[in-house]
């Protein structure tokens, strides 16, 4: 970090030390609301699904070639067969917003092409199977229907403008920055290194596994029940194959990188938490931003409404599923159908938090129009949807 941005960040704070009436019961209760948000989100998130996905990123690093990550995800690569394993990738992870982050930054980092890429970083969180099931048990089959659609055609048609618009960028890597090898010789086969990774993705998903409704049956319920044992068992099958596949260098690169990846990602991320905390409050909490002037401007289904919902979805940290009851209880005060779907596509793949790492990652222009393409998309979305949902 250079000095000026140092000293920058001082003065900021200084100001904010300053100047903010901390006296105000707005203001005070704001304050406690973002720490009170940070607390939960390290309770409930940091353990069971940022750490798993970080080990993953840095196992992407040190382990996936370059060879590899460009033949599937690179600029040069099929776009059928990148934009199709990109855009379902959710499917697989059950993970939000954030816990994404980590994942986006390994492939990236390894030369992936920003169209792949950033299909993979709106897909992660936006389709996921389970938050789509509840969505339509509890708002409606139609809602879970179009949010289902929506997101697989939204990573798909993100992925290909972001492509399209940074072409000259992404030649620029795939020319200049990045050496592709020939695939590396070693001990281990690419079956091993697969079953390597899909045990740490399975613990991902298991660990991070969401508690079903009261009233759920049939297999959901069980996993939950068996989800530790599940855990433990990979946790053990992993340490199995790091002993008797890896070497000790190896590893050590392996805790190197994961740990690179949290050195850049935990700061920006923590912070956007508290800043979204501050302003919007946890669900049924009052921030700065009262929940009454929200849900005021999301009825009906005018295109303020659905941009409304679209930017506030947007800016909003929504944990796995959290999304859902935050609607429910939004809906029966009045929010439009349109603004509904609007939010449920632009809020789970996007956070304050969420948009800081990334702008690190690849860039602020990038991540402007990254975002600025998902808040577009998702309010033309929800006033079709508004119109033929009635």
């Amino acid at each position: 970090m250079k000095e000026r941005t140092k000293l920058f960040y001082l003065i900021a704070l200084y100001l904010m030390a300053y100047f903010i009436p901390w006296a105000h019961p707005v203001i005070r209760q704001s304050g406690l609301e973002a720490f009170m948000m940070l607390q939960e989100y390290a309770r409930e998130h940091v353990l069971t699904c940022l750490i798993p996905a970080f080990f993953i990123a840095g196992a992407i690093a040190v382990f996936v070639s370059q060879a590899s990550v460009l033949k599937y995800f690179g600029a040069q690569a099929s776009k059928i067969l990148a934009y199709s394993v990109a855009s379902v990738s959710g499917t697989i992870l059950a993970v939000c917003s954030c816990t994404v982050l980590p994942l986006f930054a390994g492939i990236y980092t390894r030369g992936a092409g920003i169209g792949p890429a950033t299909a993979f970083l709106y897909s992660g969180p936006a389709i996921n199977v389970l938050a789509i099931t509840l969505t339509a048990k509890i708002l409606g089959w139609q809602l879970g229907l179009a949010r289902a659609i929506g997101a697989v055609i939204f990573a798909i048609i993100t992925g290909l403008l972001m492509s399209v618009i940074f072409k000259k960028d992404d030649a620029a890597r795939t020319a200049g920055q990045i050496y592709v090898p020939d695939e590396e010789d070693k001990e281990r086969s690419l079956f091993q290194d697969g079953i390597y990774l899909l045990t740490m993705v399975l613990i991902l998903v298991f660990a991070a596994f969401a508690k079903p409704s009261p009233d759920s049956s049939g297999l959901w319920p069980a996993i939950f029940a068996a989800k530790w044992y599940i855990t433990v068992f990979l946790l053990i099958a992993l340490g199995w194959m790091l002993k008797v596949w890896f070497t000790k260098e190896e590893c050590v690169n392996w805790v190197e990188s994961t740990w690179g990846f949290m050195k850049q990602i935990f700061p920006l991320l923590f912070g956007g938490v508290i800043v979204a905390g501050f302003l919007l409050g946890r669900p049924g909490h009052a921030a700065l931003i009262p929940e009454h002037y929200i849900q005021f401007l999301l009825g009906g289904n005018s295109l303020p409404a659905n941009l409304f919902a679209s930017v506030a979805g947007a800016f909003m940290y929504f944990a796995t599923l959290t999304e859902v009851p935050i609607l429910q209880g939004l809906i029966g005060s009045g929010m439009g159908k349109g603004p509904a779907l609007a939010l449920l596509l632009a809020g789970p793949a996007l956070s304050l938090p969420n948009m800081l790492v990334i702008g690190g990652v690849m860039g602020v222009k990038k991540t402007a129009v990254f975002c600025s393409i998902i808040v577009v998309m998702s309010t033309f979305a929800g006033m079709i949807y508004g119109v033929i949902a009635g």
